[in-house]
């Protein structure tokens, strides 16, 4: 394989273990805040409990998210160099702003929290976790608007073969952000639910529906079903969206070959990529444009009339991403999605109805189900930065453009087996740290915190 290949790999592999722990931490920092809020406001000992197991898990996965991450950086300039010459002048600046505002906001106050448990004053201690929660938001804000501007370019100029920044606060306003960041937030949301939720029925068979963890499966239900439910709406006017801004990934999407109006919904099709059209289709006639333009009427372009359109304004070449793994990928992100809805609509209904006496094979259904949130992440982020391309920049920059071209492919195999291998032993690590804690006798917890601050103590 070439460099631009083994590149995209590189960065696909290291980018996908990242973002396992990016929505955990966002949807799971809230988590923690509204249960220790909800300690402060009743004095309920259960509620610091739930506080403490699940703030817990969320230090785990934190430390992990943050050494995962570290890597995306150096991969700009070390893979990706043109990229970073070309936008470096617009990139950097929110990653910047990323790590100096909301990284240290984020990181300083998680600091307070985790020593500060009565030490400070209930309510410092409470604003903490609230400070930590709003950090991790405003990371993703500002890693997003870089990203948004990848998918849907305003705010610059082309000077000297760079793309410069004319106006920073286009950049922040950018429509694409403010579709973009709800979905990824209301799906942190989901994710953190279901991890609540699917935790809490593991301990609920084994400790015998304990006071701790029946709250916890009603309140991760809750969480997961509100995640679920505003994840699918942020994803509907998300896709609208692309409609109209990257027509070309919508098409791609639904394997639409050619411009329809109104346009048919794709159930399952077989296509044929090299000749572009369907060996096998099932269609619902109407349905897509309905799913455009909230109306059963409404022109769908098509990857043909695209492709000529765009041979038309940037030249001979082949402007058609992957079709089969848009189409797919997809598909998954919305099957995934769906289930996630039903299975937690069905634990919300019985949870508030105090029915716990699921079946065995039930709660194991649950249980499982907190793989669906990290399947639906990881196929949207797929979706949408292969259904971009040849597109590193969409109509600006190309991916064949943007790879550095003073490494050799044997470098980067090098680099992408050993980074691969790395991420592999610390995904090991956090899941055998997450089965350890997550598998703790919650009423035993705070007595094995005050050992250890005591023998802390000594030793000082």
């Amino acid at each position: 394989m070439d460099v631009l290949t083994l590149s995209r790999w590189q960065f696909a592999i290291t980018t996908v273990y990242h973002f396992f722990f990016v929505p955990i931490t966002l949807g799971l920092s809230i988590a923690v805040a509204i249960m220790q809020t909800a300690y402060y406001r009743t004095g309920n000992e259960s509620y610091k409990k739930m506080t403490k197991f699940w703030g817990k898990l969320f230090l785990i996965n934190f430390a992990i998210g943050v050494v995962t991450g570290i890597v995306q950086e150096f991969q700009f300039g070390m893979n990706w160099s043109q990229y970073s010459r070309f936008m470096g002048d617009i990139f950097g600046a929110p990653l910047a702003i990323e790590a100096l505002l909301a990284f240290f906001m984020e990181s300083t106050f998680l600091g307070i929290w985790i020593f500060g448990w009565d030490k400070l004053p209930k309510k410092i201690h409470l604003a903490s976790i609230w400070l930590v929660a709003i950090g991790s938001n405003l990371s993703a804000i500002w890693i997003l608007t870089a990203n948004s501007f990848m998918q849907q370019p305003v705010g610059y100029a082309l000077k000297n073969g760079r793309a410069e920044m004319t106006d920073f606060f286009a950049l922040i306003a950018n429509e694409n952000l403010w579709y973009q960041f709800p979905h990824v937030f209301f799906g942190a949301i989901a994710t953190a639910g279901f991890l609540i939720l699917s935790i809490s029925a593991y301990q609920i068979i084994k400790k015998q529906k304990h006071d701790v963890f029946i709250k916890s499966f009603k309140f991760g239900a809750l969480y997961a079903f509100i995640g679920s439910v505003l994840v699918i709406l942020a994803g509907h006017t998300q896709a609208q969206h692309i409609v109209k801004a990257q027509p070309m990934k919508m098409a791609a999407a639904e394997a639409l070959w050619n411009t329809e109006n109104p346009a048919a919904f794709s159930l399952f099709t077989i296509g044929n990529e090299k000749e572009r059209k369907d060996v096998f289709a099932i269609k619902i006639p109407g349905l897509l444009s309905f799913l455009a333009y909230n109306k059963f009427e409404g022109a769908v372009q098509g990857i043909n009339q695209l492709q000529k359109a765009d041979e038309a304004k940037f030249g001979p070449g082949d402007y058609i991403p992957p079709v089969a793994i848009a189409y797919w990928t997809f598909r998954t992100m919305v099957g995934a999605g769906s289930l996630m809805l039903l299975i937690s609509g069905f634990a919300l209904y019985r949870s508030y109805k105090n029915k716990f006496d699921f079946k065995p094979w039930v709660y194991k259904t649950i249980f499982w189900s907190m793989l669906l949130p990290f399947i639906a992440n990881t196929t949207g982020w797929l979706f949408t930065e292969i259904a971009r391309q040849p597109w590193t920049v969409y109509g600006v920059f190309k991916t064949a453009d943007s790879v550095s071209n003073t490494v050799s492919a044997g470098e980067v195999l090098f680099s992408m087996i050993s980074y691969t291998l790395l991420y592999a032993v610390l995904m090991i690590v956090m899941i055998k740290l997450f089965i350890k804690y997550a598998d703790r006798n919650v009423d035993e917890i705070e007595s094995e915190e005050d050992v250890h601050d005591n023998s802390i103590l000594s030793k000082a």
